[in-house]
């Protein structure tokens, strides 16, 4: 418009934040940050079965649908089962994933220093 009407926002800065880590942290540690916590469990789980259950919304057919399996692998957004009564391997997104179902002891470390190689 006039240039006066609507200012440019201005954001304070506080000298006294530091914008690296701290130096006793190195670029290198054993968490990666991008890792989630319901995938730390997950693999912290690896090898138990489990029952999965997931919602899609936007499906008739496929509305609510549980799977029976050994978690194989997880990551951020999919995890990996393999049901060995039928042989069948499952990647689901974990967006449709409504929760986790364990028929022994979960395996949780909240500090995780044990759950990477």
């Amino acid at each position: 418009m006039n240039g006066s009407f609507y200012n440019n926002p201005t954001f304070p800065t506080n000298t006294n934040i530091p914008m690296s880590p701290p130096g006793n942290i190195s670029a290198q540690t054993s968490l990666p940050i991008e890792q989630s916590l319901i995938e730390n469990i997950l693999r912290l789980n690896k090898g138990k079965k489990v029952k999965v259950y997931a919602s899609y919304p936007d499906s008739n057919e496929w509305r609510d649908k549980i799977y029976e399996g050994i978690i194989e692998q997880s990551g951020r957004d999919h995890l990996i089962l393999s049901d060995p009564t039928t042989g069948n391997w499952y990647l689901l997104k974990m967006l449709y994933v409504n929760y986790i179902e364990f028929n022994e002891k979960i395996n949780y470390n909240p500090d995780y220093s044990d759950t990477f190689d």
